[in-house]
């Protein structure tokens, strides 16, 4: 019996927590069999469930009540109190002590007795009774509570931009590690079909050697030209096998997620819009000026918190007691007005003003030195995004070049004009720089990615949906 309750305790309390914290019961979500991923759906699961972001939430909510507690001192607060001790009840005289906090009598006379009666000592105990209830409730105090209340609520606001910045890094990271599993897919399908190419190669070669029109030596050098293709696909394959892990790591997933596709391509855009314009929206939404902003805030609060020592507090008491060594207990009624107003406390009051003046005045440079530093994020982005489509060109000319070379060594190889070095040269030339345009693409994404981080578009783009 005792046994089945506890155990009904147990799931009671499990039950508790389950409803207590519906954020965190099931909380991630994976992907179905076979769904095609897109870029837009990977953030989305990045932000649903990583644990970095959830743990920022999870610190702004926090913050966010603590804004609560502050503003609490405005409300009345009641107390009340209960007690019931077995005691002795032997005389102590007309003592005069400080309370230590643990003694239950207070100094008194020989009560009941004779006076010059001589103090005695008795092992029997007597019921003695207390009850009561308070009510304290604040009036004013020339800006501590206000000021308090000022402090927590832009902490808060400090918390809910720090959230938000760390979204801001969870979304790029979600985009590079999805560009970076793209990249690897293409470069797979590359390296796939340059084995194709020279498996074909290889069966010419065998062909042509077995009817003496080619060396035995065309034969070698297809069959190293393969063997060196294969060896290109295991490294991109283990590249793209590490950057679906990487994925899924970002998205925070089931590790036995089922396998799925991605349903973008690489792809390139011209840049548009100036310098000046990315600047103004970084200044306009970077979630760490914001912070620091909301901080210098919290600190100009503390300044009004300690200045607020410089003169009195006052507030509202009124309560009930009921106190005796039996029943009826004697009753009593306490209301009035309590003012305290600190005369010196060392120059605490001073002190502590001027660190909160310091640290505003800190946070303050630091908002200046992230703002420059934001500048040199945008424009390093800036450039190297536009680099980036620079490289994509030179690329696509590359790439073109490189085919028409392999296109007219592989015509001179059948005419008998080339030999097979001059063809797997130049496939292998295609192949590096067909791998290259997918590279080139691949920066492109990257940057374009870190330029909408160090904006803060990105973020903007997220809340928009």
């Amino acid at each position: 019996m005792r046994i089945s309750s506890i155990r009904a305790a147990i799931a009671f309390a499990g039950f508790l927590l389950t409803i207590a914290t519906p954020q965190f019961a099931g909380a991630l979500e994976t992907l179905q069999p076979g769904e095609k991923l897109t870029l837009e759906r990977a953030i989305e699961l990045t932000l649903r469930n990583h644990p970095r972001g959830l743990e920022m939430k999870s610190e702004a909510i926090a913050a966010n009540e603590r804004v609560g507690e502050a503003r609490a001192a405005f409300l009345p607060q009641v107390y009340s109190a209960a007690e019931y001790l077995r005691s002795t009840d032997n005389p102590i005289g007309n003592t005069t002590f400080l309370n230590p906090g643990f003694v239950p009598r207070i100094t008194g006379t020989l009560h009941g007795a004779p006076a010059g009666a001589v103090r005695s000592f008795s092992t029997s105990t007597t019921d003695n009774y207390l009850g009561g209830v308070a009510v304290q409730q604040y009036l004013f105090d020339f800006g501590r509570v206000r000021g308090l209340i000022e402090e927590r609520n832009e902490e808060a606001h400090a918390a809910s931009f720090q959230s938000q910045l760390m979204e801001l890094e969870l979304v790029f990271e979600a985009a590079q590690r999805y560009f970076a599993l793209l990249a690897a897919g293409q470069k797979v399908k590359v390296y796939q079909k340059a084995i194709e190419q020279r498996s074909e190669q290889l069966h010419a070669a065998k062909v042509k050697a077995s009817a003496n029109l080619t060396p035995q030596i065309d034969v070698l050098t297809a069959q190293a030209a393969l063997a060196r293709a294969n060896t290109d696909l295991l490294e991109v394959s283990d590249e793209r096998d590490i950057a679906r892990v990487a994925l899924n790591n970002t998205m925070a997933i089931d590790r036995n997620a089922p396998d799925y596709e991605l349903a973008d391509v690489l792809t390139y855009q011209p840049v548009s819009g100036s310098l000046e314009a990315f600047f103004t929206s970084a200044i306009a939404s970077r979630p760490d000026l914001r912070a620091l902003e909301a901080e210098a805030r919290a600190a100009g609060a503390q300044v009004k918190q300690a200045r607020s020592d410089y003169f009195p507090t006052a507030g509202a008491t009124a309560g009930y007691s009921a106190l005796g060594t039996g029943l009826p207990a004697a009753n009593n009624f306490n209301a009035g007005i309590v003012i305290t107003w600190p005369i010196f406390n060392g120059f605490a009051t001073e002190h502590q003003v001027q660190e909160a003046k310091a640290t505003q005045n800190a946070i303050r440079y630091a908002i200046e030195d992230l703002e420059q530093r934001v500048w040199l994020d945008v424009k390093s982005a800036y450039l190297q995004l536009q680099t980036s489509v620079e490289r994509i060109h030179q690329a696509e000319a590359t790439l073109a070049a490189s085919s028409g070379q392999l296109e007219l060594a592989d015509k001179r190889y059948n005419a008998g004009l080339g030999n097979i070095i001059e063809l797997t040269d130049a496939e292998r030339f295609y192949i590096q720089d067909d791998a290259a345009y997918v590279d080139a693409l691949y920066g492109y994404s990257v940057a374009k990615a870190t330029l909408d981080r160090v904006t803060g578009l990105s973020l903007q783009s997220v809340a928009r949906k």
